[in-house]
């Protein structure tokens, strides 16, 4: 008698970690956005990064970034915000604790900026799923393809 196969009920493995960078931005401490991004290895989450000031620094909730405390209108004078990308942190989390990031999948609430795919692509990282839309030029989107990192949209099912 042929076994039937039943429906597996759990979320997908794309959104069983996505929604745990949503929930991890809830830990961002940017005034202005929150953003998570979670690293992982063969189904494991190896890193995780939300957005906000460095180390040690003031929240950026509390004052500790004048930009973001500010009246800059979004998008304006990011030169002078001191915060650090959701991407940027869960990478340097992973060079805090010596795990290494070679072929690893990166979840992210939004797409990445220019500058975090540099380091998506310099840490080894092999594909980006990303949630809604941020910074995602074209030129981020042809830079991550030239060096291989499979970059896709996270679309939630709707059951």
């Amino acid at each position: 008698m042929a076994k039937k196969k039943i429906a597996d009920p759990r979320p997908s493995w794309d959104e069983y970690f996505m929604e745990i960078a949503l929930v991890t931005a809830t830990r961002a401490n940017c005034s202005r956005r929150k953003v998570a991004a979670v690293v992982v290895q063969d189904h494991q989450i190896v890193s995780t990064g939300y957005n906000g000031t460095p180390r040690g620094v003031t929240n950026c909730f509390e004052g500790g970034c004048a930009r973001c405390s500010g009246n800059a209108p979004s998008g304006s004078s990011l030169e002078e915000c001191i915060c650090v990308h959701a991407e940027q942190n869960a990478i340097c989390q992973a060079a805090y604790h010596g795990t290494r990031l070679a072929g690893a999948t990166i979840y992210v609430t939004i797409s990445p900026c220019l500058t975090c795919a540099k380091l998506i692509i310099n840490a080894g990282i092999r594909e980006v799923v990303f949630g809604g839309d941020y910074a995602f030029t074209e030129q981020t989107e042809k830079l991550l393809k030239a060096a291989g990192v499979k970059c896709r949209r996270f679309v939630k099912k709707v059951s």
